[in-house]
């Protein structure tokens, strides 16, 4: 247990694998396989006959192990469009983590757009901000324009192919088509039947930042020089956007039949070297069809990494979207994901926001299995010396940090604490690497970017903690980010940071044997420093500063998620839990569509699955001020991907959370979803989960280890445990007590877990009890 400053590590020991049945219930099941000392009484609880029984071989079978049934599964969750789409947020969507488009109604015209768009375009003037110095930059778009009148279209994206398909129906033909983008490369395919015709136009855009719509240029602000074209030596058609503040932007094109594909290059500092990427693009292309081979390997690889099936038809099909979704929009190694993805639009929001957006983008990719996404481990790992630089010279021996919104490349400027700054933001995007670090067990990533970063991080807090005369230390005025009232002192935004953060390092020395000369002030900022200022109503936003008025974001709870510093595995804190979630969404009028996807994941830490569920609806009720739209998007002033890849991570934290080393399986299932099925679902400790529910009682439990982490389970079977090593022999396990179960589960192993006679061990998609409608514009 814990206090409200939470003495729990963040980097335990020992992994914990349960379910929603805990407390003494759990702890007086009985055990049919224990560790070696326990053996006597395990043969006690029955017969020999009984022990060969449950000794048998088992393995998991899965219905998910050929291309036609994952075809099958994924093409009942494909997005579909017998309207046309007029706006970038109902349409289909294409991506590779770099190049992106978007397909809708050319505004005012009878032409289908589509978006072509870089996630590495942006200017380079730092001196005017990140809303116009280093943002995002257009690229153009392309149209597709019939000879005759649209008249309706049939449309479907593939998931599993990641393709679009179907048709355009008109007064003159049909156009038939497909599209996809692969390796920076958007490629179309076209025919044309009765009096219709293929022509393609593409339509450079202004360089200019999409903030626009909001404020003009800064003072000083001189526009981006105008695009020209070229024809290359090969025959393909280029468009050049050289920059002011150096580098440059190239899209190529080349049409052969109905076959047009496209791809942008962007450069810097060189002038030269987007013009020749963009060509050698199209050149390692060569056609539709040999890209398009290239494009579906990886697609059909990437899937079978992970399943999740769960009875409700329209959530089910959103949440296998949204992993299409990050995987169009993010690849290691990529730039980090602005708020509107590879997909830009009209926006004031067309940079990498750090203080909510950022964090929120990359938590699915954890459960979904999908490391490979993770460009925001990647970007702070590649950009230290910039974080070095951002803040105040008088600090850079030994501090780091990162401002409200940047580039790519994290450029951006903090503010001092005690002038009322934002300055935690680098801390909770450190958190993003710590999960990656926890459900990876990389030590090269604990290494080389979780200590690194957060120990110079941390250290710029610690020049300004001060002692009070309470003897406890505090922390000068800092900013919660976008609540209006900046407190005096003690904000708890950067209060729960600093624990997690001091914690964090002093695990992390641990692990990697160093003994740094920074311990002893970690362990003496844990023992001083202030407590989270509370109020009858909960959480307060800082000292001396209520939360008194509606607010979006949920940075004074960061200590409760996704910290967990302050959890429910602490009976002495959940009252404070409770009021504090019931007063943030009691005052109104602010709250956004993350505003419900936090409130459902803290219910679901709570384990009550059926007000997380609430919650996480009034995401999808149309006739909440911001909801999901049509093709899975979210938008308030311009588009902001996070939203919806949070809400995928509230159906995670459903189904199982992973958090100071517990691993939670079913722990906020919603009463009415009584069937689910999860099949290598990734964890901290890098353990893999199986697991599968049938009428509402879990039935086995199966646990793969990666890096031979120490597991625990809170398993919550009724009835008497067979534990099972993958050859069928007994698991050495141990009863720790409050229904946790320790079991020895060496790298590479497997153990099963179930009650009673052995169940069916088969991995299969649940049958849908609540139908709902395809998303897009059926």
């Amino acid at each position: 247990m814990t206090s409200q400053s939470g003495e729990r590590s963040p980097l335990p020991r020992r992994a914990v694998i349960g379910t929603a049945l805990g407390g003494a219930a759990a702890a007086a099941l009985p055990v049919a396989a224990h560790a070696e000392e326990d053996l006597p009484a395990a043969r006690a609880a029955g017969t020999d006959q009984d022990a060969a029984v449950r000794a048998r071989p088992w393995k998991l079978r899965s219905t998910m192990t050929t291309d036609s049934a994952w075809a099958g599964f994924l093409r009942a969750q494909d997005l579909r469009w017998s309207r046309l789409p007029t706006r970038w947020y109902e349409g289909p969507f294409l991506g590779d983590g770099l190049l992106g488009s978007m397909v809708y109604q050319e505004p005012g015209a009878d032409r289908i757009r589509f978006t072509v768009q870089h996630g590495r375009v942006q200017d380079h003037r730092p001196e005017f901000g990140s809303g116009w110095g280093t943002c995002r930059l257009p690229v153009g778009h392309l149209t597709l324009d019939p000879v005759g009148t649209i008249t309706g279209v049939d449309w479907r994206l593939s998931l599993w192919n990641a393709e679009l398909t179907g048709t355009v129906t008109t007064s003159a033909g049909t156009l038939t088509l497909s599209a996809f983008v692969h390796d920076e490369v958007l490629a179309t395919r076209v025919t044309a039947t009765g009096g219709e015709q293929v022509t393609w136009t593409f339509h450079p855009e202004e360089a200019l930042s999409p903030r626009r719509i909001q404020e003009e240029p800064p003072a000083g602000y001189t526009a981006n020089p105008a695009w020209t074209t070229r024809t290359a030596a090969d025959g393909s058609e280029q468009v050049l956007q050289p920059l002011t503040g150096g580098g440059s932007t190239a899209t190529a094109y080349r049409r052969t039949g109905g076959e047009l594909l496209i791809s942008v290059g962007h450069g810097f500092p060189s002038a030269t070297a987007a013009e020749a990427d963009s060509l050698r693009n199209l050149r390692r292309a060569a056609s539709y069809g040999a890209l398009r081979r290239r494009h579906t390997d990886w697609w059909h690889a990437f899937y079978p990494k992970s399943f999740v099936s769960f009875p409700d038809e329209r959530l089910q099909s959103f949440h296998w979207i949204q992993l299409y979704k990050v995987a169009s929009a993010s690849r290691a190694g990529g730039p980090v994901m602005a708020t509107c993805g590879p997909w830009l639009e009209p926006t004031p929001w067309p940079a990498v926001w750090w203080n909510l957006n950022v964090q929120l983008e990359y938590w699915l990719v954890h459960g979904f299995n999908h490391p490979e996404l993770d460009s925001l481990a990647t970007t702070l790992r590649q950009n230290q010396e910039q974080l070095t630089a951002n803040v105040p010279a008088a600090y850079r021996t030994d501090s780091s940090g990162v401002g409200r919104s940047s580039d790519m490349f994290a450029d951006r400027s903090v503010g001092r604490p005690g002038t009322g700054a934002e300055t935690g933001d680098l801390t909770w995007a450190l958190h993003n690497v710590w999960l990656s670090y926890r459900h990876s067990m990389d030590r090269s990533m604990l290494r080389d970017t979780v200590f690194p970063v957060l120990r110079r991080a941390i250290n710029y807090y610690l020049h300004f903690l001060t002692p009070g005369s309470d003897g406890r230390l505090h922390l000068p005025s800092t900013l919660s980010p976008e609540y209006p009232v900046v407190p005096p002192q003690d904000t708890n935004y950067d209060l729960a940071l600093v624990r997690w953060g001091c914690r964090t390092l002093l695990d992390s020395a641990r692990l990697l044997h160093l003994d740094d000369e920074l311990i002893p002030r970690w362990q003496e900022v844990l023992a001083k420093l202030t407590p989270y200022p509370v109020d009858d109503n909960g959480f307060m936003i800082g000292a001396d500063t209520p939360y008194a008025q509606s607010h979006r974001h949920y940075s004074h709870l960061l200590m409760v998620y996704p910290l967990y510093l302050v959890n429910w595995d602490q009976p002495e804190n959940r009252e404070l839990i409770r009021k504090s979630l019931v007063h943030w969404h009691a005052l109104t009028g602010a709250h956004r569509g993350y505003s419900y996807t936090g409130a459902a994941s803290m219910y679901a830490m709570t384990g009550d699955g059926d007000t997380a569920i609430s919650y996480l609806r009034k995401f999808f009720d149309p006739t909440t001020r911001y909801p999901c739209r049509a093709n899975t998007h979210y938008t308030e002033a311009g588009p902001v991907i996070e939203t919806p890849l949070s809400a995928s991570q509230s159906l995670h934290d459903m189904f199982c959370q992973s958090w100071n080393g517990v691993i939670r399986v079913f722990p906020a299932v919603p009463k009415a979803w009584a069937d689910v099925t999860l099949h290598d679902f990734r964890t901290e400790g890098a353990f893999l989960v199986s697991a599968v529910r049938t009428a509402g009682t879990t039935r086995f439990v199966r646990i793969r280890s990666l890096a031979g982490e120490p597991l625990s389970v809170r398993h919550g079977l009724a009835g008497r445990l067979t534990v099972l090593l993958d050859d069928g022999t007994p698991a050495a396990t141990r009863d720790l007590g409050d229904g946790v179960l320790s079991v020895d589960l060496p790298e590479g192993r497997e153990v099963l877990i179930h009650a009673g006679p052995r169940p069916d061990l088969v991995v299969a998609p649940v049958t849908v009890s609540e139908p709902g409608a395809p998303w897009g514009l059926p």
